[in-house]
């Protein structure tokens, strides 16, 4: 019997915002355990959560770039459930009156584009961390718990691990284009749950899911869903039965393995939070959000091939990343030269960013010394050899081609009267 992939996403993504969602404390990454605490975030009895007005900035930019519907009303709900990092025995988030709803993503899937479905997205905060001694015991940080956390639910459309990872990549991009998310997956500031189930192919009904929670990498991601698609289809071939239940990746071996019953949504008790008012967002200030919008990831895209004329596969790559573009565009624009300012950093820079593990944000090359080499080589005054050298001498020392150019005499001689 062959078998259909079912898959659906839910993706975490950590907001960057310099406080929490319901207190001031900060939301800095590694410090020291529980410094980032108050009675808030503690669960102390009397102490009142108040909302973080750039949490629901940041959701309805999430929404419009997602092609969402704004609520015009949303509620917060408590999430009740029990474990030691969740101080107050329940959590903060929203239930049946999300904040944004309808939405999709177009995916490419080889030679073709596929829609993907989001259900929803809602605000909620995170929990805290649960740190494991060396001598068995083990402790509660709670500097992550009140982190402001937007969770996408996209619909059941994706067949393949490939397509989850393509839509993944695609929801990453837009949120670090935002600037609402710094795309950190080893942080995990960018994680997904993953469901997926199989179904006899030409079947409409579909079967059982497991849930593979807290997936905080694309290599990941695709290596768990393929796994869990295997263990499913084998395991209906043998004449068992797939258990709804949650399921945790081991990426040593490449296994995932069985962690608990799958709780469904009447098990948490939602209901609306006594402490929190309904959120009311006015048309105009989603108007004003949207105005406000940076260009995204494929406007840039189209951008670039018609302003630059670049090939698609350069326009694709340069787009990736927002600092990547900005870094190129940059460089475009101060040497007039758009297919050798894309060949240039997806070239040499890249490669020399890769080999020292370094962004392109640390980049010790600027876009403008990068644009003063290529400006030499449009001119005559460098070849493309010699432009390697000047490359590495910016990269090492800093300074201007055209000073390292005349400091060691790496100028081409055009003049035949002088050769002779």
């Amino acid at each position: 019997m062959r078998f259909q992939p079912v898959i659906g996403l839910e993706v975490h993504v950590q907001l960057k915002t310099n406080s929490k969602i319901f207190c001031g404390c900060s939301t800095r990454f590694g410090a020291a355990p529980n410094l980032h605490t108050c009675p808030v975030c503690l669960g102390l009895p009397g102490a009142l959560p108040v909302l973080n007005r750039q949490v629901v900035e940041f959701a309805v930019m999430a929404g419009l770039a997602t092609n969402c519907s704004i609520a015009p009303t949303n509620i917060f709900a408590r999430k009740n459930y029990f474990y030691p990092d969740l101080p107050k025995g329940y959590q903060i988030s929203q239930f049946d009156l999300p904040i944004c709803l309808a939405g999709h993503l177009d995916i490419a899937v080889g030679e073709q584009t596929k829609r993907i479905g989001i259900t929803r997205i809602h605000m909620e905060e995170d929990a805290g961390k649960l740190v494991h001694g060396q001598g068995g015991g083990s402790g509660v940080d709670l500097n992550r718990a009140g982190t402001p956390l937007l969770e996408v639910v996209s619909e059941p459309d994706m067949r393949s691990a490939d397509e989850a990872v393509a839509y993944l990549k695609k929801l990453y991009q837009i949120v670090t284009y935002l600037g609402i998310c710094d795309g950190n997956m080893e942080e995990g500031s960018f994680r997904c749950d993953a469901n997926v189930s199989v179904m006899p192919v030409g079947s409409e009904k579909f079967g059982t899911r497991a849930e593979i929670k807290n997936v905080n990498s694309f290599k990941f991601v695709k290596a768990a869903i393929e796994y869990e698609i295997a263990r499913q289809c084998e395991l209906i071939e043998d004449g068992g039965k797939v258990v709804q239940e949650t399921r945790l990746f081991d990426p040593n071996k490449g296994v995932t393995r069985s962690m608990r019953g799958k709780e469904e949504a009447h098990d948490y008790r939602y209901f609306p939070d006594p402490d929190l008012v309904p959120v009311v967002i006015s048309d105009d200030w989603i108007n004003r959000v949207k105005n406000e919008l940076p260009e995204l990831p494929e406007a840039k895209y189209g951008r670039f091939l018609s302003e630059y004329s670049l090939p698609e596969y350069d326009a694709d790559v340069l787009t990736s990343s927002r600092p990547l573009a900005d870094f190129f565009e940059q460089c475009a624009k101060a040497c007039g030269n758009a297919k050798g300012a894309a060949n240039w950093v997806m070239g040499e820079l890249t490669r020399a960013l890769n080999d020292n593990g370094l962004d392109i944000v640390q980049s010790p090359v600027s876009p403008l010394q990068l644009a003063g080499m290529i400006s030499l080589i449009d001119k005559g005054t460098i070849s493309g050899t010699i432009a390697k050298k000047v490359f590495e001498e910016l990269w090492k020392n800093g300074g201007d081609a055209a000073a390292i150019v005349e400091q060691q005499g790496l100028a081409q001689v055009s003049d035949t009267g002088a050769i002779e």
